[in-house]
């Protein structure tokens, strides 16, 4: 995703609409910016009364925290897992509904993993 377009460039974008008497189309051509960047700067500037881009991203908090985090922390201990499994029990058990990749980056924090061993190499082997 690309940064906002200089405050500037909007509010010239907005006056020569609003009070300048072109168009939106018109006043995109004139300043070189999409029709539709100029629609939505007018629109915004007729719904907030300013021409300001909106914050972009921010923090997200992680889902796996707290009580969910201590969960999956105690079944990762308690038996074998695959990730799809823990993402299964997280929605049925927890009513947690994440994704395979942040299980994974939680269990990849935390240190823990399970790997199969080859065959042949399980206890029960002669």
């Amino acid at each position: 995703m690309g940064k906002p377009c200089s405050l500037d460039l909007r509010e010239r974008v907005v006056a020569a609409v609003e009070s300048g008497g072109l168009s939106r189309q018109q006043a995109a051509a004139r300043f070189g910016v999409a029709p539709s960047s100029a629609i939505k700067w007018v629109a915004r500037f007729r719904a907030t009364g300013s021409a300001a881009p909106a914050k972009m991203g921010g923090y997200k908090p992680r889902t796996l925290r707290g009580e969910h985090a201590d969960w999956l922390i105690a079944r990762c201990r308690e038996k074998d897992f695959t990730i799809s499994q823990l993402v299964e029990e997280l929605q049925r058990v927890r009513d947690l509904k994440v994704d395979r990749r942040s299980v994974w980056e939680f269990l990849h924090a935390q240190g823990l993993s399970f790997k199969k061993k080859p065959a042949g190499q399980g206890a029960g082997s002669a």
